[in-house]
């Protein structure tokens, strides 16, 4: 095996290295972006993980969150139903008495 072959076939890998560290970031990012949105729809965030399903896991999550009735909305139309007794405190927030 001479120098240049061997020049050749270390790059190769270095580069499969480094494609390789891409796509595995790529693949975290996503899966990090789709639990932020599920956690803010009111889904269990741990649903972002179908997308590690190939290729129908980013179908499912899009059919999920275009379609289904968010827990979010179900929140905030039982809110819009009780009768208003003042500002609603944050969720866990304790609302502790005046003394």
């Amino acid at each position: 095996m001479n120098d240049n072959s061997a020049a050749a076939t270390s790059f190769i890998a270095a580069m499969i290295m480094v494609y390789a560290i891409v796509i595995v970031a790529l693949i975290v990012f996503t899966i990090w972006i789709y639990w932020r949105i599920f956690a803010k729809a009111g889904f269990n965030g741990a649903l972002s993980l179908l997308n590690l399903v190939p290729g129908v896991g980013q179908l499912i999550c899009m059919v999920i969150l275009a379609f289904g009735r968010w827990p979010i909305e179900d929140e905030l139309a039982a809110l819009r139903r009780a009768p208003s007794t003042g500002p609603v405190p944050p969720p866990g927030t304790s609302v502790m008495p005046a003394p």
